[in-house]
């Protein structure tokens, strides 16, 4: 293994958001002389990440997508998951919502459930929607406000929360052990 490419679903735009969000992983892959690059799989990611898998055979190609519903029960050793979506990873660092949203964000609309990735895609993003509705920075929108708050939000609270975002950073620190 060269280097690892994390494919993730979504807009270019993200990219910034989960450079931070994997900043762990980046410092440890460097530790190592390997490059960790994060590559948008806008609209076809399983396409995209078949075709990095011929291209750079010699990387450990992986795929972060959304799951958009309950787990899938084939799971690949190189395809991890954002159980529904990811906006279930906002879900567990609600301080860094409301310190991002300010004042009027109301975190009453959103699911208590500590386990964020049994919350439904629909009540995840309805909930996100209803909290941010009346804040300065108006509703919840995917492309302005995602990257922000992968910025800030805090991966090990997102670790605890989210099993398979656990699985994500296990997997790719046992390999650069």
């Amino acid at each position: 293994m060269n280097e690892i490419r994390i494919y993730y679903e979504g807009d270019p735009a993200l990219k910034p958001g989960f450079h931070a969000f994997f900043d762990e992983l980046r410092v440890k892959a460097r530790e190592k002389r390997l490059g960790l690059r994060l590559i948008a799989a806008e609209g076809k990611p399983d396409r995209d990440f078949a075709i990095a898998k011929r291209n750079h055979p010699t990387a450990w190609n992986i795929l972060l997508k959304d799951s958009e519903g309950p787990l899938p029960a084939n799971r690949d050793d190189s395809i991890f998951w954002m159980v529904e979506t990811m906006e279930s990873w906002f879900h567990a660092d609600k301080d860094k919502l409301a310190e991002f949203y300010g004042a009027e964000f109301q975190v009453s609309a959103l699911k208590a459930n500590p386990k964020v990735e049994e919350i439904p895609k629909r009540d995840l993003v309805n909930g996100l929607k209803a909290a941010t509705r009346n804040t300065n920075k108006g509703a919840y929108h995917k492309t302005a406000h995602a990257p922000k708050l992968l910025e800030s939000i805090r991966p090990d609270l997102v670790r605890m929360a989210a099993p398979n975002c656990e699985r994500l950073f296990e997997a790719v620190l046992a390999r650069l052990a």
